[in-house]
């Protein structure tokens, strides 16, 4: 299985280092796609995308991670900058469509 990372050039040379494969992107929207193709592709394990450039399309990457469970797209903070911190348990429930927990 692949693991691709898709980012900046700093994110993505980061994880050629330790042996990923890696797409450098310029926006948005160009990252959107390179996902959608990747999730498109059987030896395609995972997929590290920066969150710096998926906050701008979480909602369509969540719809997306709701329907193909495989490979995995998980979202990582940059190298450069603070963290931001991400409601698992919302992002849970909006992948699993469930809106009221019991």
């Amino acid at each position: 299985m692949r693991v691709v990372a898709v980012g900046g050039p700093m994110f993505v040379n980061g994880f050629r280092l330790a042996g990923a494969e890696g797409m450098v992107v310029k926006s948005p929207d160009e990252a959107f796609q390179m996902i959608k193709n990747l999730m498109q592709q059987e030896d395609v394990g995972l997929v590290i995308v920066s969150e710096d450039i998926s906050e701008k399309f979480r909602d369509e990457l969540n719809e997306l991670r709701a329907k193909k469970p495989k490979p995995l797209v998980y979202e990582l903070s940059p190298p450069v900058g603070q963290p931001k911190k991400i409601d698992y348990r919302a992002l849970l429930r909006s992948v699993l469509g469930v809106w009221h927990v019991f």
